[in-house]
């Protein structure tokens, strides 16, 4: 019977102390989880990779390609289906709609305090504040009408109001209920380009998330944003950053580390296959996170990452930049051991997976009594030709010694 890893035995035990269960059922526990767990072992030499990727990439061709909205949350659309699934396993830096789902502390489930802490997080641009715009194209300067309501909203007072806009070699003044701002070096080509630079000039909030929509789950407030900022979003009072998530895999990697990358990995295919009703067990994609990550950075599965990155020269150009993956081996004088699946085909071989990883040596019993009596009988015969033999040299010595006596 196989043993249970230490961890599964603490946690048993560790149930079954919460739980006060006698002895006899503790040990029930224990042989049902010994049981599961020998049956969820793979067989000596099976190729987990090569099943792990036909597991997950046959679902994969039912994905519809599709972007649709959060459930519950009518403003923000996410990108789902195929090509959220090529984001992560690609390894995109940026996704292509990064959103985050914030979690507050208990004593911040107040719909007010939510409020506050959403109007913190949103980020507010020159153009929420800015009624029109005129460019001046004698003097190329740009004059904007401010709404005022609007930025005594935002705790910016009325003589402050020249300082929204934040932008190098600027010079901005306040004639009135307008803001005039001139740029120091401009032309005719470049007014307009400048026009919308100050009006997307940052003023308050958290740069790059641009939508905030709370909603209720259950009986907690939660925020989903549209734009991802982990780092900024923790430093704010009341945000739960145990449980605050973002669909930005690299975000994850640079401020929580590898091992939180890995499990986002994880977690975000698991949720787009499933989302798409679709089942894949969890231990493919376990697999494949571990791959990605088991050297300490995310890795894609592509020509720059996994793939590309193999030992073995043969399995590198199959892939792709066949020439290109040829002619650097040979350069460096590399040796390809064929020890995978893939090279062994390309050669006409019997490739080192189940049962082609072993050099198998039978004794069948029908063979076996027949070659032992075939022994005897080989034994008997070589017996009774040596006997005749030694025989034979006697006749002759006795004869010689006749022949000796009848010459004297």
């Amino acid at each position: 019977m196989t043993g249970l890893p230490p961890k599964i035995v603490r946690e048993i035990e560790e149930y079954a102390e919460r739980k006060k269960l006698s002895e006899q059922k503790r040990q029930k526990i224990m042989e049902t989880a010994r049981e599961l767990y020998s049956k969820s072992l793979y067989d000596a030499e099976e190729p987990v990779g090569v099943v792990a990727a036909q597991s997950l990439s046959e679902p994969a061709t039912q994905m519809t390609m599709r972007t649709y909205h959060f459930a519950g949350t009518a403003g923000i659309q996410v990108t789902l289906g195929l090509p959220r699934l090529l984001e992560i396993f690609d390894a995109r830096k940026e996704p292509k709609t990064p959103t985050m789902t914030i979690r507050l502390e208990k004593d911040y489930q107040d719909i007010e305090k939510v409020r506050k802490i959403a109007e913190q997080i949103r980020e507010v641009k020159a153009k929420d504040a800015i009624l029109s715009t005129v460019v001046d194209l004698t003097d190329l300067f740009i004059r904007c009408r401010l709404n005022f309501e609007k930025l005594e909203e935002l705790g910016i007072p009325r003589e402050k109001a020249h300082k929204i806009i934040k932008l190098r070699n600027v010079e901005t003044s306040l004639e009135g209920d307008e803001l005039v701002v001139k740029p120091k070096n401009a032309d005719l080509k470049t007014i307009h380009k400048f026009k919308y630079s100050v009006l997307e000039s940052h003023i308050k909030g958290i740069k790059g998330i641009s939508q905030v929509v709370v909603t209720k789950e259950g009986d907690e407030w939660i925020i989903t944003t549209l734009g991802s900022n982990l780092a900024k979003v923790f430093a704010i009072e009341g945000v739960d950053y145990t449980r605050t998530v973002s669909n930005n895999i690299f975000e994850i990697y640079d401020v929580l580390g590898v091992e939180a990358a890995r499990n986002a990995i994880m977690n975000q295919s698991k949720y787009t296959i499933e989302e798409q009703g679709l089942g894949i067990d969890i231990r493919y994609i376990m697999l494949l996170a571990d791959l990605m990550t088991v050297d300490g950075e995310i890795k894609a599965i592509g020509r720059y990452g996994i793939s590309g990155q193999k030992a073995s020269v043969l399995v590198r150009a199959s892939f792709e930049e066949t020439k290109k993956h040829l002619v650097g081996a040979s350069v460096r004088g590399e040796k390809d051991e064929l020890r995978g699946t893939i090279e062994n085909i390309m050669m006409n071989q019997v490739a080192p997976i189940g049962t082609g990883a072993f050099e198998l040596v039978g004794r069948i019993p029908e063979l076996a009594g027949q070659k032992a009596s075939g022994e005897k009988k080989t034994k008997k015969k070589a017996g009774t030709a040596s006997a005749a033999k030694k025989g034979k040299t006697k006749t002759k010595s006795e004869s010689g010694k006749k022949a000796g006596e009848n010459k004297k």
